[in-house]
């Protein structure tokens, strides 16, 4: 027997594109800029202590390079104007996005046949809302998706983790958790807390960061890549 559904929301980051790949792309290209603009150091140093001012001040803080700067021996920088440095690697980093940014084939190939169907389609992030927003602008989806569905974190108040996010959102748009479907990757940010709530779950175990993490529960399926998505949807929901 077929399951009724009314919509269909996703995360981004590791969900529509690989965020990981991406970023490690970006802040490559943006620490060999700052090397060609005359910062005296190596690659494998200067992505190094980026690395850790990352894990220490998150991928929000809005001054990475300038404290990649800082962190190094004074030589690396003297005589040269630090202002120029970063500017390397921030312009590096966002000719890099424009140039890297972008979902997986399989990803518009599915989200372009959705939008051929009559479930709402939306989007629920977590992030700095300007940039999740730009994301989802720079990938090209937001056609496929219903304008009244598109919810960052920021703007509701509640974290990705905690289930009265999800609870919010359907209150919102007045949708039956039963009949609605959340795809994530994060298992205790995505699926945990849809599931405790009674949505349908999908996990995505393609590439990124929690790829190999386990939550307290399990999604009902499991995929590789949006392919496999379509099939559940065709297979559990009798979409066409």
């Amino acid at each position: 027997m077929t399951k009724p559904l009314d919509a269909i929301f996703f995360d981004i980051d590791d969900t529509l594109f690989s965020t990981t790949v991406f970023a490690d792309k970006a802040r490559r290209a943006a620490v060999d800029s700052m090397i060609r603009a005359g910062l005296r150091t190596d690659r494998t140093t200067a992505l190094r202590e980026l690395e850790e001012v990352l894990a220490e001040f998150t991928s929000n803080y809005g001054n990475h390079f300038d404290k990649v700067v800082d962190r190094l021996p004074a030589e690396a920088s003297q005589g040269l104007n630090k202002a120029v440095l970063v500017a390397a690697g921030v312009v590096a980093y966002h000719d890099t996005k424009w140039r890297e940014l972008q979902v997986h084939d399989d990803v518009y190939e599915v989200l372009k046949w959705l939008a051929g169907t009559q479930l709402i389609r939306g989007i629920i992030s977590a992030g700095i809302t300007v940039k999740q927003a730009e994301k989802l602008v720079r990938l090209q989806l937001v056609e496929f998706m219903t304008p009244s569905a598109v919810f960052f974190t920021d703007q509701i108040g509640f974290s990705k983790a905690n289930p009265k996010l999800y609870r919010r959102i359907l209150q919102r748009m007045r949708l039956d958790p039963s009949r609605c479907l959340y795809v994530g990757d994060n298992p205790t940010h995505d699926i945990d807390p849809c599931n405790q709530e009674g949505w349908h779950t999908v996990r995505i175990r393609r590439s990124g960061k929690h790829a190999t993490e386990d939550g307290r529960t399990t999604a009902q399926w499991e995929i590789r890549d949006f392919f496999e998505l379509q099939a559940i949807l065709r297979r559990e929901f009798a979409l066409e």
